[in-house]
């Protein structure tokens, strides 16, 4: 039995926790810091969504939770029960349940042997069915299941190393701890009741998940870095000449007139006449995303307006805008719109916002906004997501782009992650655990050893959020690899057949919350993290160079091959061998699948084009189909249309679900697979 002063030092009161939103209950902990991860995104509540959903209870006694604060640390113990799975805290690069693991949850560049990451996302998912998200600008230690408290009740039993063979290292703790270098902390805890609902109510509480554009479900290519715009167009004709999907070209560094630290100016040399150059690819089906990375080169146009916005250390030489103060954030909004927007550039991607303290500010860099080095890298990614999101909103026009890091709360953000890590398998399980983190991740293709990687790299592309080949440092294109370029270009192609599927699961992302790319942990507890759900219907399995075989756990109900609609099984574990032209990719049973014929260019889909139910399984079959303007935010006012489809035989209807826009979808023919 511990003294009294000891147990009175080391205990707590139960916190108080309040009802914020529907199935969302929120404590303070100490004192308020300045912000915090949900306000930074300015993240907007879908309340009406979030009364739609299931009514739930936290599965556990909110007032079994304890809190400490002092001058130096906040901290929050959450109980755990013996069996519990967690899963989250940021888009980790291997495993999913995170039990029994420290985490210290920090933006950073990637490294193996370590968890400074892209995406910390302070956030974590139980098996149980609710969610916690330590809502702080700040980094964050968590100790799931690890660390036993002098005073707990539950502490296993000792046993003595020498004699008892079951001596435990690190024996197993019944709470979950997480702490803060400061005087206090905001946590918010969403209800379920399943961890599927759980993450929903999160990303509805950060104002539900992204909807892109129509056209950015096309196909991306990066250019080399020097590339200039007589060497793009070119590049484009290839594209055509092969008869290759095109929607998007990205360029890199050398479109502005320096890079390292850059001007954010185009290049006189390289793009003399950006104008037209924007204008006339747009003509063809084919946007422009240009790469940055936020910091201004001395002498430049916005190194002038910005001036004396900045904080106190250069990245590469280059000034740090201080994107939280409201006057720096109006002047690059008003800088990207007057030199890029107005040209028609449709999105960018924004770089180097996570790296080691040795080339981005040190933790003790200031900002005029009052702002510290280490909680503004935390933000950084997300306040350029912020700002680049407004600015296109102002113009009631869709984007989508890329981001190197970003943090909780941005769920709504246009933006995919990325990163230089190039391992398949870790590109996988970053796709998988992405969700997690409440963002979107792209499995990217930039080279490749051989005609057998190069395919299978461009297959885990194409069933991405974005489909994307980053060219930038290797030149590559889609026919580098000649011996396979029939294969390519027949993954390209289902990429653009599966367009109008891959935009209602975005759709439901906006609308419920519920990601495009679903992992099995949130789909029925399974661990994998190199399989997962797209959309509601489509299990996807991707092999990796050299893989000739490979395990595939498939769910409860009946699933059928994508491409043949040859019966694989029914909630068991299979082994398949696919052939270098074949993705394991599964439909369920039942399901009926929209798909359009295939094009060179999303663009080049009409608004009543016919959809192509493919048809799996036993009848009658069921699916759901999304459209909207495809360009305008014109959707968040109620100009949409989701309707159910439905298949009897070889007739195909369509009935509104919500949405006012005034026509169901158009003609549909049924593929009975």
């Amino acid at each position: 039995m511990l003294p009294a002063a000891i147990l009175a030092a080391q205990t707590s009161k139960p916190l108080h926790w309040d009802l914020v939103a529907p199935g969302v209950w929120r404590c303070q902990i100490g004192a308020a810091d300045r912000t915090s991860l949900t306000k930074t995104a300015e993240a907007k509540p879908k309340t009406d969504r979030l009364k739609a959903m299931p009514s739930s209870e936290i599965p556990f006694e909110l007032q079994a939770t304890r809190g400490w604060a002092s001058s130096s640390y906040a901290s929050i113990q959450l109980p755990l029960t013996p069996a519990e799975k967690v899963f989250g805290l940021g888009m980790q690069m291997s495993g999913a349940n995170r039990r029994g693991q420290i985490f210290h949850l920090q933006v950073d560049h990637y490294e193996a042997g370590h968890d400074r990451l892209h995406v910390p996302t302070p956030l974590y998912i139980s098996d149980r069915g609710y969610a916690v998200l330590f809502n702080t600008i700040r980094p964050v230690n968590v100790y799931v299941g690890v660390g036993n408290r002098l005073d707990d009740p539950k502490t296993p039993k000792f046993r003595d190393r020498n004699t008892d063979p079951n001596w435990d290292a690190q024996p197993d703790s019944s709470a979950v701890e997480a702490s803060v270098q400061a005087s206090g902390m905001e946590v918010l805890v969403f209800a379920g009741p399943t961890p599927m609902d759980a993450l929903c109510r999160y990303n509805l509480y950060s104002g539900g998940g992204a909807m892109p554009p129509l056209w950015a479900l096309g196909f991306w290519h990066r250019m080399k870095s020097l590339s200039t715009a007589d060497e793009v167009k070119e590049e484009v004709r290839g594209f055509e000449q092969r008869k290759i999907p095109l929607d998007v070209i990205g360029l890199e560094p050398g479109w502005q007139s320096r890079s390292y630290p850059g001007t954010m100016e185009w290049s006189p040399e390289r793009f003399p006449d950006p104008k037209a150059f924007v204008a006339g690819l747009k003509k063809q089906g084919v946007r422009v995303n240009l790469w940055e990375n936020p910091y201004v080169a001395p002498g430049s146009n916005l190194f002038q307006a910005l001036t004396p916005r900045f904080g106190s250390h250069t990245v590469w030489l280059g000034a740090a805008p201080d994107i939280a103060d409201p006057k720096a954030a109006e002047i690059i909004r008003k800088f990207h719109h007057d030199n890029h927007v107005a040209l028609g550039v449709s999105g960018y991607k924004i770089d180097e916002v996570d790296g080691f303290d040795v080339w981005l500010w040190p933790d003790h860099a200031q900002f005029p906004s009052g702002l510290d080095g280490l909680p503004m890298r935390q933000i950084y990614g997300m306040l350029w997501q912020r700002e680049l999101d407004r600015m296109y909103h102002q113009e009631n026009r869709r984007t989508f782009g890329f981001v190197r890091g970003s943090n909780g709360g941005a769920s709504r953000f246009p933006f995919a992650l990325y990163s230089d890590t190039y391992d398949h398998h870790q590109y996988l399980t970053a796709l998988t655990t992405s969700p997690l983190a409440g963002v979107l991740w792209c499995a990217e293709i930039r080279s490749a050893n051989s005609s057998e990687e190069w395919v299978r790299r461009m297959q885990s592309a194409v069933l991405s959020p974005i489909a994307q080949l980053n060219a930038w440092d290797s030149g590559k294109k889609p026919w580098s690899y000649p011996d396979v370029l029939e294969t390519v270009r027949e993954a390209m192609e289902l990429r653009q057949t599966l367009v109008p599927y891959l935009y209602t699961a975005f759709a439901q992302y906006s609308m419920k919350g519920i990601p495009p790319i679903r992992p099995m942990c949130l789909v029925d507890g399974g661990l994998e993290t190199d399989q997962y759900m797209l959309g509601d219907n489509l299990l996807v399995a991707p092999v990796a160079s050299g893989e000739k075989t490979r395990k595939v756990r498939l769910p409860s109900g009946d699933w059928y091959d994508y491409k043949t609609g040859k019966h694989v099984g029914s909630h068991e574990t299979v082994v398949v061998a696919p052939k270098l032209d074949e993705i394991p990719m599964y439909v369920r049973g039942g399901s009926a699948i929209p798909t359009y014929k295939p094009k060179l260019h999303v663009a080049d889909f009409a608004l009543q084009e016919t959809y192509r139910l493919r048809c799996y399984g036993q009848g009658p079959w069921h699916g759901t189909i999304y459209d909207d303007d495809r360009e305008t935010f014109f959707f968040e006012k109620g100009a949409y249309i989701l309707a159910k489809v439905t298949v009897a035989g070889s007739e195909a209807t369509a009935e509104k679900i919500e949405g006012n826009w005034p026509v169901l979808p158009g003609r549909m023919s049924v593929e009975k697979m």
